[in-house]
């Protein structure tokens, strides 16, 4: 074929530029917002999870080697001294507050499970009737002192 046989054609990546800049004149952008919400859903409910941890994870990796390590340290505190000039200087004070809290609750939530889980051990280690105590055993090897039972 001639040049002039081309005159005129246009690559596909031209082509679908084009035909992606006139649906966007047509249906916006909330359209592709739209279809890119759904289409993710689909390749969630497909694939899980974990294959977005997975796709975000290499893609991390590939510009850490591309950029290096610094470049996440820029990115970071642009994002830092944007959030502070958007909502200002009190909002970490706020949210540092908030998962103070949360910690807190968490941390308060995790020791009640674990004495709960000690006191059912005990006590399927050793059902007593109701109202009864026994009073605990010398450790193995140790012998009873004045005053107790051998």
């Amino acid at each position: 074929m001639s040049d002039k046989d081309n005159k005129g054609s246009m690559t596909v990546a031209e082509a679908g530029r084009k035909g992606g800049e006139t649906v966007r004149n047509e249906r916006g952008r909330e359209f592709y917002e739209t279809i890119g919400r759904k289409g993710g859903a689909t390749v969630k409910a497909e694939r899980g999870r974990s294959f977005y941890e997975e796709i975000g994870r290499k893609g991390g990796e590939t510009v850490k080697a591309e950029r290096g390590a610094k470049f996440y340290e820029e990115i970071g505190k642009k994002g830092g001294d944007r959030v502070k000039a958007t909502r200002g200087p009190n909002f970490y004070e706020e949210i540092g507050r908030k998962g103070g809290q949360k910690v807190k609750k968490l941390i308060e939530e995790g020791k009640r499970a674990a004495r709960a889980a000690m006191a059912a051990s005990e006590g399927a280690a050793a059902p007593q009737p109701e109202g009864t105590t026994t009073p605990p055993a010398a450790p193995s090897g140790e012998t009873a002192g004045p005053g107790q039972n051998e």
